[in-house]
């Protein structure tokens, strides 16, 4: 009889601990619940909700600016960025140049950068000319001494699955890295600002 009412109370005793850890266990998740919450309200809005299904982190790269400053994305992080792989010696990405220009008016102060990988164009010297007959407001990048622009091709092109054939290329880079967005040939102001509308 003795044996039978320990054992009755170990089962209670036992019993009671696994609903106390349930009941933590609970209270924790509520907590964390109560976490996210709060996170997501101070992270901007459509950083994280609103990115594609397949999105994948930008690769970071270095490349030079045309007045011989290495320049690395990962400088632009918390920025929404625009990487336009494009040469002054192709028309539809010249048709495209005033249209960035209006974009970077009118949302670098959200955020916006727009940088142009510059391919097989030339020296630094000839792209700065192409850039000051053109008005171009952002930056341009090219090599640092060799092909470092298609090795940054390259690396897109694996990044997302499909090596870039053609340009213009556009890859629209949200706040934390990740593409977002990749077009093929020339595009208005109005389609890019509407991809970059929950971004900025």
């Amino acid at each position: 009889m003795k044996l039978n009412i320990i054992k009755i109370i170990a089962i209670s005793v036992l019993f009671n601990i696994s609903c106390d850890k349930g009941s933590a266990q609970k209270k924790q998740d509520i907590s964390f619940k109560k976490d996210k919450k709060s996170i997501s309200k101070t992270v901007r809005p459509n950083q994280i909700n609103k990115r594609p299904k397949g999105s994948v982190l930008a690769p970071d790269f270095s490349l030079s600016d045309l007045d011989g400053n290495i320049v690395q994305l990962s400088d632009y992080k918390g920025k929404v960025v625009m990487l336009n792989f494009w040469g002054t010696w192709c028309g539809p990405c010249r048709k495209e140049i005033p249209d960035f220009i209006k974009l970077i008016d009118k949302y670098q102060d959200k955020g916006l950068e727009i940088l142009g990988v510059t391919l097989t164009s030339g020296p630094p010297s000839r792209i700065k000319q192409f850039s000051d007959r053109m008005g171009i407001n952002y930056t341009l990048l090219t090599d640092i001494s060799g092909n470092e622009s298609q090795m940054v091709t390259s690396m897109y092109g694996k990044a997302t699955g499909r090596p870039i054939s053609g340009i213009p290329t556009t890859f629209i880079i949200d706040r934390q890295g990740y593409i977002v967005k990749k077009y093929i040939g020339p595009r208005s102001e109005n389609i890019f600002y509407n991809a970059l509308k929950p971004y900025i």
